[in-house]
């Protein structure tokens, strides 16, 4: 006992050391944070944004204006002149824009200046302008126009260097040690043309995303690092116009360089990545938050388009499919690039801003570790099944604490690392526990293999169940069930159809008596045998086989209208169920042994299937079963039967329903009937009489259960299995009656 104590403490100080270092190899795996870690993690900051996306809120100045097929079609294809923009410009200041941005480039000069189209060779001698229009230039009066309102131009980044700087129209203070130094950086600037730049109010960054980054947008850098210096995002630029501010503040760690805390702007402050990221919380794409510019460009001065506009902050962008301005968000929706810049102003305006900090992240690590120690532990002393609840338990408050997070702070807390590194440790260290008990567990299933079905088995092996050998005595309820009609069915399909039809039909009875517990003990011709409450315990084990047999009943309707019937006669199953005392246990020679029932009631029970044609119904229960289970199944006596082998008459019952049935005011007066017609039967009242209440019956059982009208019909030519009385262990039958008129049916 000592060396085998002292072995199980090595055994599990060895489990202990392999657990831990599962754990220490998920820590480096975290630190390192390779691509699937990455991933995974932001996958499920996606599911969160799903689950409880941002609600759109129409009061938010903030509006697109949406370039979209209609305007296209109204004023022409893309690029429009840029005195048509300068009259959207006009229009929207008129209607009082806070401020008017432009997620756009005006990299080249208009094409359709006259000044230009004048000196094309091409159009030499073609077009002939005056010379006061041959001066005008579109870019000229666009600056003008732009000059006048708050107007914030685009920027974007490219690879190749170009001929001009792009110089921020905000000032940029930077708190701390350098947080510029960390931004996301861009090679070059796409600048606007001249003079717009000079024109601008603003000047932002259009790129929703790094160059080469995910398709899907989840962070938007709201500061870009330049060859340039520091430029703002396009949308952090319009809420600053819009502002009137002058300033951006980046703030930054004191003892350290090139990390960005967060970015402020006229008292909003924005928390970011270290990088100067803000993680988009978006909202579902509504169409209220999008303004046709063909609405804008058509001049209609109206109260509700006013409303729109005045005192909002105006993005202007485009929809339509052939200018490739559509992005994914973490909701799964194709929207508009500006429709990103829009959203990131709202969330700011609305203070409903994600955060995620090392703090976060550390504390993510944490939650692995922790689950990784509750595994281990509780793996190795109270075994698999209790760790895998263990671990479950921690992994679920873990989800909980991301959800209240997330929900209550807006703080972005990564469940997936702790969850996956969590059930890797376990799958391991319950391999590890498997490989060290499978030798004793293949030696057992060995054993009892031979004589207990693989389902009853598996059950045996997660309880601790053992068998006990030779047999033992014991309360069971035995079932026998046989297919009607199989012969002609034989007759008419070859045998490999045969057998194709049987594995089908017996498939699904057979999946109905396991539904209820019961042991399917074999499966003799077109017959089934099965038993409850052994090798297992069954708790109300005859109601569990009467219900078993309601629910074949069911299986046997939808197989007859299966494709596998297709063209052939329906069959019928005849069932009968009977409880009693047998030795179950392990029957044959020692070679070649069985695990089945022997007894009484096992006769019993196949002769109370055959009975079922002679009563002509298709489920019939013992008076054993009956006392057990009348206040819970809908049932009607059926007479007393001589049973073959049995000295005395059996009474039985027919199963019409189950406790819904009982209920149901049609079954309560079909029973009333019912008393009333086998109390005229064993009261010797005239035929027409006993016929005529069968006919009542009928009526009202075709209500209840199609089936009773057979047993209904067979009723009158069994008067007497009603009239027969057992006294003394004597039979005393009184088939031939004065009173009986109309020949005996069967």
């Amino acid at each position: 006992m000592i060396g085998s104590r002292k072995e199980r403490n090595g055994r599990r100080f060895a489990f202990l050391l392999v657990g831990l270092g599962l754990i220490l190899f998920g820590c480096f795996i975290r630190v390192v944070d390779p691509y699937p870690v990455r991933m995974s993690r932001l996958i499920y900051f996606d599911v969160l944004q799903r689950l409880s996306p941002r609600d759109y809120d129409p009061q938010i100045p903030v509006r697109v204006v949406d370039i979209d097929e209609e305007s296209l079609s109204t004023w022409g294809q893309w690029p429009w002149p840029r005195t048509l923009l300068a009259e959207m410009v006009e229009r929207l200041g008129e209607l009082g824009a806070a401020a008017i941005a432009f997620d756009m480039l005006f990299v080249e000069q208009d094409r359709y200046s006259p000044a230009r189209l004048v000196r094309d060779p091409a159009l030499a001698g073609v077009l002939k302008i005056d010379r006061a229009a041959g001066e005008m230039d579109n870019d000229v009066a666009f600056g003008a126009m732009i000059a006048q309102w708050p107007v914030i131009l685009g920027a974007a980044a490219r690879l190749t260097p170009g001929d001009r700087p792009v110089l921020p129209k905000a000032g940029i203070i930077e708190i701390g040690e350098t947080p510029g130094q960390g931004l996301i950086s861009v090679p070059y600037w796409t600048p606007p043309a001249i003079p717009l730049d000079r024109d601008a109010a603003g000047i932002g960054g259009v790129n929703v995303s790094p160059l080469g980054g995910t398709n899907v947008v989840r962070r938007v850098p709201v500061l870009w690092g330049g060859p340039d210096g520091i430029l703002p995002g396009l949308g952090i630029e319009a809420l600053r116009v819009a502002m009137g501010e002058t300033v951006i503040l980046a703030e930054g760690a004191r003892d350290e360089s090139g990390i960005v805390l967060g970015v402020e702007v006229g008292g909003f402050r924005l928390p970011t990545t270290e990088n100067g990221e803000i993680w988009v919380r978006y909202r579902r794409d509504v169409p209220d938050a999008y303004l046709s510019a063909n609405d804008i460009m058509l001049g209609t001065d109206n109260a509700d388009l006013r409303a729109q506009i005045e005192g909002r902050i105006v993005l202007v962008g485009t929809s339509a499919a052939g200018l490739f301005d559509m992005r994914q968000t973490a909701l799964g929706e194709s929207v508009p690039g500006v429709s990103i810049h829009a959203q990131v102003i709202e969330q700011v305006l609305m203070g409903e801003m994600l955060s995620r900090s090392d703090v976060t992240a550390a504390l993510e690590l944490l939650a692995f570790v922790v689950l990784g120690l509750v595994v281990t532990a509780v793996m190795s002393s109270l075994g698999a099944v209790a760790s895998f609840l263990a671990g479950g338990l921690a992994a679920a408050v873990v989800i909980v604490i991301s959800w209240l997070a997330f929900q209550n702070q807006l703080v972005l807390f990564d469940v997936t690392f702790p969850l996956m590194g969590g059930m890797a440790n376990f799958g391991l260290l319950a391999g590890y526990l498997f490989i060290s008990t499978e030798r004793e567990k293949r030696v057992i299933r060995q054993v009892f293999s031979h004589y207990v079905a693989p389902e009853i088995l598996e059950e045996m092996e997660a309880t601790g169940h053992q068998l006990q050998l030779g047999g033992e005595t014991q309360e069971i309820t035995v079932m026998f069930s046989d297919i009607r009609g199989f012969t002609p069915l034989s007759e008419s399909v070859s045998a490999t159809e045969l057998v194709t039809l049987l594995n089908a039909l017996f498939s699904e009875i057979g999946d109905r008596i396991l539904q209820e517990r019961g042991t399917i003990d074999k499966f003799i011709g077109d017959a089934v045998m099965a038993f409850w409450n052994a090798p297992l315990p069954v708790q109300d084990h005859p109601l569990r086989a009467a219900r078993a047999a309601l629910l074949m009943r069911q299986a046997l309707v939808a197989f007859n209208a299966s494709e596998v019937m297709r063209a052939r006669a329906p069959l019928a199953l005849a069932t009968g169920c009977a409880s009693g005392r047998a030795c179950v246990g392990n029957i044959g020679s020692r070679r070649r042994f069985n695990y089945t029932v022997i007894g009484d009631v096992v006769n019993v029970a196949a002769r109370i299937e055959q009975t079922c044609r002679h009563v002509d119904y298709d489920i019939l229960l013992s008076r054993s079963v009956y006392d057990v289970v009348q206040h819970d199944l809908a049932m009607l006596e059926a007479g007393f039967v001589d049973l073959k082998g049995k000295s005395d008459l059996e009474p039985v019952f027919v199963l019409v329903g189950d406790r819904a049935a009982i209920n149901q005011d049609a079954f309560r007066g079909l029973e009333q009937v019912h008393t009333k017609l086998i109390g005229a039967i064993r009261s010797r009242k005239p035929f027409e009489h006993i016929q005529k209440l069968c006919a009542d019956c009928i009526a009202m059982g075709m209500r209840v259960e199609p089936g009773l009208e057979g047993f209904y019909r067979a009723l009158p030519g069994r008067a007497a299995d009603f009239r027969s009385e057992v006294r003394s262990g004597q039979v005393l039958f009184s088939h031939h009656s004065p009173d009986m008129s109309g020949p005996r049916q069967h």
